[in-house]
């Protein structure tokens, strides 16, 4: 049998922890602090370890530093209530075997112990960690968990990544965080919008052009490769290029050398590429408008960034955050009232988080009360719909055309088996927002009128991360 030690200062945590493990048929010991493990360690080494990052006593990932130069063999994960993006890549640089943000599902944790005894664990790497470049990646739901660790792991290599998504979702942000946590971070990084620049100068914008190229180039110009060397060139709406660009790209992506444009001294391409793109690249390669070769060099990482509506959880602590940038910049300070707050959840953000940004520095600057009211939003925001369209309509129309958003945007979430959940989150999360919203904030008096238990709702509440306080 297997010997799990757990390390967390909560102890409803290890018993829950100790008790699902402990149906798997492992062995567990459990401590509470880093002392504690330190002794454990002492009396023999276990087949995994599981530990908090915050611990009454020091940082968990910091004193694993310690225990993976001493034990390189040992698989360890770690857990963190503090599930940013910092935390994740912290984790993957310390070589951990899996990174779980509480709260975690135990089958979750039940299936990663098992990986990492049948893996045997890996190797930590002890390197130092870069500063936190306090990036602007805000959220703490699901959703955002999956796009952290994804950064996570590829922040210690130079495989390209494509990042899709909405507009407005922030795929620049991500690219910029791929780059900063990166090993090549001291260097430029290079950002080039292919929908904005003319189709018959892309070619000299990206590799550069000697002069007399072509008419007007009086003078050499260096292209963003050339700018971008040693770091990151960030390729912004990709599936806006020409096709007949597109081999020019391929073929820097193939051989990792390019010429400019009248050239003919061959330059070697020493970046990083991230590309983005708001389209279905797959649909464009069926129907000819974007090469397959050229797709699959591309989309070695995929990594989708979810929509707003799909992370509403974190649309209070987004827009908290954008008043609070809003005020540093020398506008006034303002906050936002719980229903001002359950107003913004159930709104749908087609402009998703830009959208979201953008609304509050309208407020920041338009609102007359420092406390910002629902009243004051719905003002900013245009006339509302009214409540009686989504009834008259009926529910159908809306789930079908969820179903076609999804086939368009995430087509992969018609077949994984979380589909029910996801299209009961749809209804749930706006009618008890609603409800909230109706009753001010009573979770009581709203949890009645929806006929579900106060528990239930406050559970919702978390899981979505709506801090209310209790009425």
């Amino acid at each position: 049998m297997s010997h799990v030690l757990v390390c967390d200062d909560d102890a409803a945590i290890r018993t829950v922890i100790a008790q699902a493990l402990r149906r798997e048929g492992h062995v567990v010991s459990t401590v509470d602090s880093l002392t504690q493990l330190d002794r454990a360690l002492a009396r023999g080494t276990p087949d995994v370890l599981l530990t908090d990052v915050v611990l009454p006593d020091g940082d968990g990932i910091d004193r694993m530093k310690e225990v993976a130069a001493r034990l390189p063999n040992l698989p360890i994960i770690v857990l963190s209530a503090r599930n940013t993006l910092t935390t994740a890549v912290r984790a993957a640089e310390l070589g951990a075997y899996e990174y779980l943000p509480k709260p975690f599902d135990l089958d979750v944790l039940a299936r990663a112990v098992a990986g990492a005894l049948a893996r045997g664990g890996t190797a930590a790497e002890n390197g130092q960690p870069p500063e936190d470049p306090a990036l602007p990646l805000i959220g703490r739901s699901p959703a955002m968990q999956h796009v952290y660790r994804v950064i996570a792991r590829v922040v210690s290599n130079d495989l390209t990544v494509l990042v899709s998504g909405e507009s407005g979702t922030g795929k620049e942000l991500v690219a910029r965080a791929i780059h900063d946590l990166g090993g090549r971070r001291a260097a430029p990084f290079v950002a080039i919008n292919m929908a904005a620049i003319p189709r018959d100068l892309i070619e000299a914008e990206l590799f550069g052009h000697e002069r007399g190229a072509f008419t007007g180039a009086g003078q050499r110009n260096a292209g963003r490769f050339e700018q971008a060397a040693g770091g990151t060139l960030f390729l912004d709406e990709i599936g806006d290029m020409p096709i007949d660009a597109q081999t020019r790209l391929l073929r820097v992506l193939q051989t990792g050398e390019f010429t400019t444009v009248g050239g003919a001294r061959t330059i070697r391409a020493d970046v990083r590429i991230v590309a983005a793109t708001n389209r279905d690249l797959e649909g464009q390669v069926s129907a000819g408008l974007f090469r397959e070769d050229l797709f699959y060099r591309l989309n070695v990482v995929p990594l989708a960034l979810p929509s707003l509506r799909e992370r509403g959880e974190d649309v209070a602590l987004l827009a908290r955050h954008f008043l609070d940038q809003a005020a540093a910049q020398g506008l006034p300070r303002r906050r936002l009232s719980e229903d001002a707050v359950a107003l913004l959840i159930a709104h749908d953000w087609p402009g998703n988080v830009r959208e979201l940004e953008n609304l509050m520095r309208r407020l920041a600057v338009l609102a007359r009360d420092a406390v910002i009211d629902a009243e004051a939003i719905r003002g900013l925001m245009g006339a509302p719909r009214t409540p009686s369209e989504p009834v008259e309509a009926g529910f159908e129309p809306a789930v079908r055309a969820l179903l076609d958003r999804l086939a368009r945007e995430a087509p992969a979430r018609l077949d994984d088996g979380t589909l029910y959940d996801l299209v009961i989150a749809e209804v749930e999360r706006p009618l008890i927002t609603a409800m909230l919203a109706r009753h001010g904030g009573n979770q009581l008096r709203a949890a009645r009128a929806l006929g579900i238990n106060r528990n239930t709702l406050r559970k919702r509440l978390d899981d979505w991360g709506m801090d209310l306080p209790k009425s």
